[in-house]
């Protein structure tokens, strides 16, 4: 199933609604869809080099927007909607760690965590659930998402379709290298004052969250 969902997406990178259908897609990616808009992302960028920072930015905006319906679920329907969400999409385990590390560390950890694989759906239910300041959470999401999204049209637009082959190779390395520039400091600061190895103790096993805060 996840794959026929995943081909059907995928399709949608040449329709010639394609813009319409990547911000749709980084919508619903940062609440409850279980596909990231990444392929098709790429995709388009291969097509239309030229037009790769605006595909990135449509999805930068797009999964931000998405982002603060999933702050809504979290914040006033985790019982009834975010738990279910959370079961279906595989992630209840990993729900309290979340909690745990966002109240602790905030904005960086949705900036660092934010632009890696780690699904950002569950840093947006979660961070509505804790209630993290609704400014805070979008400037922190929007850092993220545009370091996830930007480097792809960037490097496509500057290189062109020949940069495909190193985009799909290093791509996990140029956005972990990106995100140490962007927060680089803050980590520094973590590990210098032991902050990190104390958080790290604390959040390596939190108790399981039945209800909302």
């Amino acid at each position: 199933m996840l794959r026929r969902l995943y081909e059907w997406t995928m399709a949608k990178a040449s329709d010639p609604r394609a813009e319409w259908w990547l911000a749709l897609f980084a919508f619903v990616e940062a609440s409850f869809f279980p596909i990231p808009p990444h392929p098709v992302l790429g995709v388009m960028c291969l097509a239309q080099p030229r037009k790769a920072v605006r595909f990135a930015l449509i999805a930068t905006l797009a999964s931000v927007a998405g982002g603060l319906l999933g702050y809504a679920i979290g914040h006033f329907l985790y019982d009834t909607i975010g738990a279910q969400l959370l079961h279906l999409l595989g992630l209840t385990g990993s729900f309290p760690k979340a909690a745990c590390y966002l109240r602790e560390y905030g904005a960086e950890i949705i900036m660092i965590k934010g632009a890696t694989p780690i699904p950002f759906k569950l840093l947006t239910i979660t961070a509505g659930f804790i209630g993290m300041p609704l400014i805070t959470f979008l400037a922190a999401s929007l850092v993220s998402r545009a370091i996830s999204f930007m480097i792809v049209g960037v490097l496509f637009r500057v290189f062109g379709a020949p940069i495909k082959a190193f985009i799909d190779k290093y791509l996990g390395l140029a956005t972990a290298g990106f995100v140490l520039v962007v927060v680089g400091g803050f980590i520094a600061a973590v590990m210098l004052s032991g902050g990190n190895h104390k958080t790290d103790a604390k959040c390596a096993a939190p108790p399981p969250i039945a209800a909302a805060a």
